[in-house]
């Protein structure tokens, strides 16, 4: 079990007055509310703010936080409440509604109704959170990834199956690698959250891939066909006689799977070479004779 500043979730420094505490807590209780939210995990915020705001707005309580979190813990230590902590508080009650939804910290503290340390039955343990960043290529195609997490002062290292087209955002559930259960409960989940690694080359939009292709003048002018990159692999392109750089093409369904796979769109970019030899830089003055052209003239 990990300490929690409650100051620190509601954005509120450790003196601040109950008028500050409560404008905070509506102000983000308000921004985070599920029902109106749209924010990645709103609904794990809005039960962080509500937790937050149910310890410090009984004085009772208060006190009683203030004087553990002042004998040094930081958010994400290792936490076991004191021997006797909270004994003979009178902590009120009176308008929490619902039974539990608060965190295993907070009810080693408080309890949910009946005071500090309550007896009571089997609970499930708590989702936990991480995150995993993989390869453009292993999102593609799928595969396994190691992960080390601490878990408290301990490390652990699990071995995940990344299904084939996952996306930036999108979780994997761990069935029964979260917080332990209380009273022989089940364990939580871990969710993670995927995180894809730049990659030199091509560039992700949802479903779609990107990819700059040079390609000589001379292929630009006559028409080629040129070898392209994709992800799953090379493929032959065709490209058309006149085309300018900057010109867009598409492949499609070489983008990432998925129930509808995305397109990979190729935007050619014209390199002329340099004029390293006598040959070269005649052969270039002999195209500005025979052309006569102007390509800014062009473009005006």
């Amino acid at each position: 079990m990990q300490f929690k500043d409650y100051y620190d979730a509601l954005g509120v420094k450790a003196d601040a007055s109950d008028a500050e505490i409560k404008s905070a807590y509506r102000k983000l209780a308000r921004k985070f509310h599920p029902d109106v939210s749209k924010e990645t995990g709103a609904e794990e915020k809005f039960k962080a703010v509500n937790e937050a705001y149910e310890a410090l707005k009984d004085p009772a309580k208060r006190r009683a936080y203030d004087q553990l979190r002042a004998s040094g813990y930081r958010p994400g230590d290792e936490f076991h409440p004191p021997p006797h902590f909270g004994d003979g508080a009178e902590f009120d009650f009176s308008d929490l509604h619902g039974e539990g939804g608060f965190s295993d910290f907070f009810e080693s503290l408080f309890g949910a109704r009946g005071g500090p340390r309550a007896q009571r039955g089997p609970r499930r343990g708590r989702d936990m959170q991480a995150r995993i960043e993989i390869p453009l290529s292993t999102a593609y195609s799928g595969g396994r990834e190691r992960i080390s997490l601490r878990d408290g002062g301990a490390e652990r290292t699990l071995e995940v199956k990344i299904p084939a087209g996952i996306l930036p955002g999108q979780q994997i559930r761990l069935a029964g690698q979260g917080s332990p259960g209380a009273n022989g409960a089940p364990a939580g989940d871990l969710l993670l959250e995927i995180l894809i690694r730049d990659d030199p080359r091509f560039h992700l939009q949802g479903r779609d891939v990107h990819i700059d292709l040079p390609i000589a003048p001379w292929e630009a002018a006559l028409g080629a066909t040129v070898t392209v990159p994709t992800l799953g692999g090379d493929v032959e392109l065709k490209v058309p006689a006149g085309s300018d750089s900057g010109k867009r093409m598409r492949l499609r369904g070489r983008g990432m799977p998925g129930a509808v796979s995305g397109d990979q769109f190729i935007t050619l970019q014209i390199h002329a070479p340099p004029a390293q030899t006598e040959a070269q830089r005649k052969l270039y003055e002999q195209m500005a004779e025979t052309f006569e052209w102007n390509p800014r003239r062009a473009t005006v």
